[in-house]
């Protein structure tokens, strides 16, 4: 299936590792030519080269703290620079981190707001221009299925990725008569060094062994196991390509069947 993704760009935050990284790695073997960043050099580069070995597409590595604006700009000014426009953007940040309510500070809500939501936020401002001066676009956010079904011990990111979903949402419609779609991704239990976190910080907090949290996860999963990132980035893809042409606006949750909502 052709899906139309041969030498468009693709900006992918977030992306030396687990989601972002798969993802990137999904749309370089659609031979699309694909940018990543991420706060570390070191790490950000292995990962471009990684994915250039993988798939001789092109793929460009860039240093850039998602809560900075200044770095946003700067950013998405060098991939455009290199690449000539952003055809697709992939929002993915690192979660805030994990604790119940009384264990989260004021200063712990002002990161989360700026890791979660204004990195979505800013970048997306950035690369609208480029979208609509083409009349073509993606915006696909990778969010949680705690959007539908909030998760234990984790009130940062239930409650900013709510809010995310609705700024989306809104977005999707003013922006559809330009044929920019906007289009969220609600994933589930996922192996990604994330879980790996919040595995070891329910552990800490008394819950149980790793093993023991692991595996009660899974038994609430129908499938009857976590996601691995590659799947969850095959969606970002199909939403990108031309066969999803006409959906825009959506959350689509991506979990295994473990959200109990029937939409």
């Amino acid at each position: 299936m052709d899906l139309g993704l041969d030498g468009k760009v693709v900006l992918v935050t977030a992306a030396s590792q687990g989601l972002g990284k798969a993802t990137a790695l999904s749309f370089a073997r659609e031979r699309a030519r694909v940018a990543i960043c991420a706060r570390e050099a070191a790490t950000i580069e292995r990962a471009a080269q990684e994915i250039r070995a993988a798939t001789s597409a092109e793929c460009a590595g860039y240093v850039c703290d998602l809560t900075d604006p200044a770095q946003i700009d700067a950013l998405v000014a060098s991939v455009v620079a290199r690449f000539g426009t952003v055809h697709v953007l992939v929002n993915n940040a690192g979660g805030p981190r994990p604790g119940r309510f009384d264990a989260v500070a004021d200063d712990d809500w002002q990161r989360a707001f700026e890791l979660t939501l204004l990195s979505a936020v800013r970048v997306t401002r950035a690369v609208l221009p480029h979208m609509r001066r083409q009349r073509w676009g993606r915006v696909i956010n990778l969010s949680s299925s705690s959007v539908k079904q909030p998760i234990t011990d984790i009130h940062l990111s239930n409650s900013l990725r709510m809010g995310a979903a609705g700024w989306a949402k809104a977005l999707a419609n003013e922006v559809a008569a330009d044929n920019v779609l906007v289009n969220s991704i609600g994933t589930g239990w996922t192996r990604t060094e994330r879980v790996t976190q919040m595995v070891a910080s329910r552990a800490a907090a008394g819950a149980g062994t790793s093993a023991e949290i692991e595996a009660a996860i899974t038994r609430a999963i129908p499938l009857g196991r976590m996601g691995r990132p590659e799947e969850i980035a095959d969606i970002a893809v199909f939403l990108a390509s031309e066969r999803a042409s006409f959906v825009t606006g959506a959350f689509l949750t991506v979990d295994g069947g473990g959200v109990q909502s029937p939409i």
